[in-house]
């Protein structure tokens, strides 16, 4: 009964988005019902039936953005509609080994653009692990020095590979994939490693992610002043810190989803409850790393789809045991 369902659910989907898209979805729910490999051949015998198959040109797949769980910390890897790979910040020291194995099943060989969006160990920590591991073409750096073990580590493996690095600018637009906008908001002005994160705006189609970074309430402020920025997905700064997202914020960028990426033992009491209660006050879905696991979004543009790794209801199982 389970598989019938499913398989209605699948073509009742098909004709609204790419299909493709749903089966991650698919192959979780098939895992957890056991019996895979025949549930799966049924679904698939059904929807051949009945869907035909056209073939397109357009190599144009949509854009998957994974929120990485790498505990206390950030990395974000987008797939873009043409094919590039782009990966923000790498977690703690520690997360690194994940970030790799995580590109790795993604079939990772080249990172088109890295960015690290300030020099704190929480974002740049796992990155030198990244670079020894995949082909890095270039880097986006904030500019800020920051005179730490994984600092020094980052910085030397951009020396010993001659990594190309740039320095970002506000205002800047980044050209990696011509269907998609990405435009720097904020760069290195600021004394603070989080007042100088890299916040960047992702746009394809109708549909636009926020990234925060570690920024704060005072780059809120300016942003404010200087953008738009409604957008559907926001990527909360500082892991939900007091420092950042006050309600004049998020009211301007109103957020239908909000993500949230933090260790769920942290020290710091990450997120605050101000942070959640101005998220409920919009109405945004909030989904953490902590929480969730990794979380993917899938969007064609006009829609997207959240895809976590896990329920809460797993999360107590585990707790738990």
């Amino acid at each position: 009964m389970d598989v019938a369902i499913l398989a209605f659910v699948l073509l009742f989907q098909w004709g609204k988005k790419n299909p493709f898209t749903y089966w991650r979805f698919t192959l979780s729910f098939l895992q957890k019902k056991g019996g895979f490999m025949k549930k799966l051949q049924i679904v698939i015998t059904i929807i051949l039936l009945v869907v035909p198959v056209h073939v397109s040109a357009d190599v144009n797949s949509g854009m998957d953005v994974h929120f990485i769980d790498v505990g206390q910390g950030d990395s974000i890897f987008i797939e873009t509609p043409l094919g590039k790979n782009i990966l923000i910040d790498g977690g703690p020291p520690n997360a690194g080994k994940k970030v790799v194995q995580y590109l790795r099943k993604q079939k990772v060989k080249d990172i088109d653009l890295l960015i690290a969006t300030h020099p704190d160990y929480d974002h740049i920590g796992g990155l030198s692990k990244v670079m020894k591991s995949f082909n890095i073409k270039q880097i986006l750096d904030t500019g800020k020095i920051h005179l730490t073990k994984s600092f020094l580590k980052y910085v030397s493996e951009i020396r010993k590979q001659d990594i190309p690095t740039n320095i970002a600018d506000t205002n800047q637009e980044i050209t990696i994939d011509p269907s998609l906008k990405i435009k720097v908001l904020n760069d290195y002005h600021n004394k603070s490693n989080n007042g100088s994160s890299i916040v960047l705006k992702v746009s394809y189609g109708e549909v636009d992610f926020l990234l925060m970074g570690d920024a704060k309430m005072a780059q809120e402020e300016k942003l404010i002043e200087k953008y738009d920025l409604e957008s559907e997905i926001i990527k909360i700064g500082h892991h939900g810190s007091d420092t950042s997202t006050s309600y004049e914020f998020i009211k301007e960028v109103n957020p239908e989803t909000a993500l949230l990426s933090y260790g769920i033992d942290n020290n710091f009491g990450h997120p605050v409850g101000r942070v959640i209660n101005n998220l409920n006050r919009v109405n945004a879905n909030i989904y953490s790393t902590a929480v969730y696991g990794d979380v993917v979004i899938s969007t064609d543009g006009k829609d997207y789809y959240v895809f976590p790794d896990r329920s809460p209801l797993e999360n107590i199982i585990r707790k738990s045991a």
